[in-house]
């Protein structure tokens, strides 16, 4: 068997050997780009959510339970609410955020190297007072002289509330302000502390639908919540149905007017796009139900926002999810992603170097012939020398003929593709020229002692 390979049209050994070069470095460069080239996106974000009990918090264990599923941790950390959160953001503290519309404009985002992911929903802003004897509370000027908790610093709603105010010739003086965290404010409105509490947050969070259903407990009617809208374009005039409560209950037992900024996923421009198609997915499947106020599918969305929207997020909503993570998993979806990038950066780089591998198969293949030509050569040179060396003459030629057999019988056994075999048919020719040479030389120096000649092996 080793003997019928021994005599082969061609080389795998040759070929590899000689390809070598050329493998190693694209390898070497395919390494270096994986590496350096759009680099494996990481496998922990840090969220910034929400105070406890809020809507936020409880999107944000969803958000971290999808991402989970595809070996992303997600680290949730609370916050007073939406400004805190964009504070984060633009110190760089996180890396995805909930932020309320609203909260800045698209020059400042732009300077502070913000992108939004889209509008998960809208989350009204709730005014709930406590039920008076007297005449009920219609209008925003009936509220100077109440003790009303805006919300914690950094929270959405006190800014989104001044606004409201100011629109109405109010300065916030002009009621008693305190800035107590949703749970506690809600303590001190049951306990009749306070007069009333807003917050801005989707119907979901516990303490909304609480307040809903406690008695002597009223929600505000934003009855002119279109007004409101035409005058601050991030709002949106939403409705709350009767009945959408309880039902059986008839709670509430009319429509709500309210008014409505959304909340938007934004994140760091530095993001890896990777993650951003992540969350969005992620996004569209926890939010893309129909709601208290959203009809099916109308959110996620790259509308309802003034953050500009990161182009992978907005591929998303344009053409749905990557055509690979359709098939296979996160992780290998990206995988063959980044290395479409990395071909197509090498189509220019591998067609030189084919070039290069099939003249350094041939140099390789022949070398292993020409470079017994330096050997006749020398035993050339020693015919040529020993011409001055008298008497000595014939001790060097037969040592030449002895040399030339030791030649010989190395030359046969040289492995050789049968593509190549003249070249080593020709050597051995070569070979038994000088040998024909050298027994015509000693044939001259001794004319009357005819020499054996050497044993040629066959």
């Amino acid at each position: 068997m080793s003997k019928i390979l021994k005599f082969t049209q061609f080389s795998v050994r040759d070929l590899l050997v000689a390809a070598a070069p050329t493998l190693l470095a694209i390898a070497g460069v395919c390494a270096l780009a994986y590496v350096l080239v759009d680099p494996s996106p990481p496998r922990h974000v840090v969220l910034s959510t929400g105070q406890e009990n809020s809507a936020y918090e409880q999107i944000g264990k969803k958000y971290a339970a999808a991402l989970a599923k595809h070996g992303v941790k997600v680290t949730l950390l609370q916050s007073a609410g939406s400004g805190e959160n964009l504070r984060r953001l633009k110190s760089g503290a996180v890396d995805i955020a909930f932020v309320q519309s609203g909260s800045t404009d698209e020059v400042a985002a732009e300077r502070e190297g913000l992108v939004s992911l889209g509008s998960l929903f809208t989350e009204p802003m709730w005014l709930f007072l406590r039920e008076t004897k007297g005449k009920p509370i219609t209008r925003l000027t009936q509220l100077r002289g109440k003790k009303i908790n805006f919300g914690p610093r950094g929270a959405g709603a006190p800014r989104l509330f001044k606004q409201v105010l100011a629109l109405n010739g109010m300065e916030p003086n002009e009621v008693i302000r305190s800035s107590l965290a949703n749970t506690p404010a809600t303590v001190e409105l049951l306990e009749g502390r306070i007069d009333g509490l807003v917050f801005t947050s989707a119907p979901e969070a516990p303490l909304i639908q609480m307040l809903l259903q406690t008695p002597g407990i009223q929600l505000f009617d934003f009855d002119q919540a279109e007004a409101y809208a035409r005058k601050l374009p991030f709002l949106s005039h939403v409705v709350l149905p009767r009945g959408i409560v309880d039902l059986g209950r008839d709670l509430p037992p009319v429509d709500y007017n309210l008014i409505a900024p959304t909340a938007t996923l934004v994140a760091r421009d530095s993001l890896h796009p990777a993650l951003i198609d992540l969350f969005v997915q992620a996004a569209a499947s926890i939010h893309s139900g129909a709601g208290w106020f959203q009809q099916q599918g109308q959110f996620p969305s790259a509308r309802y926002t003034e953050i500009p929207v990161a182009p992978a997020a907005a591929k998303f909503y344009k053409d749905g999810p990557p055509f690979l993570q359709r098939y296979m998993s996160f992780w290998l979806a990206n995988f063959f992603d980044r290395m479409w990038v990395l071909v197509l950066g090498l189509g220019a780089l591998i067609l030189p170097l084919s070039k290069v591998v099939p003249p350094l198969y041939v140099w390789r293949i022949r070398s292993r012939v020409y470079r017994w030509y330096g050997q006749l050569r020398t035993v050339e040179q020693a015919l040529e020398e020993a011409q001055s060396q008298g008497e000595r003459r014939m001790e060097i030629y037969a040592a030449q003929l002895v040399r030339l057999n030791e030649i010989e019988e190395m030359v046969n056994q040289i492995s050789i593709p049968l593509s190549f075999a003249d070249g080593l048919y020709g050597l051995r020719s070569h070979i038994n020229f000088v040998r024909e040479r050298v027994l015509s030389l000693l044939s001259e120096a001794a004319p009357a002692t005819p020499v054996a000649p050497a044993a040629v092996p066959v």
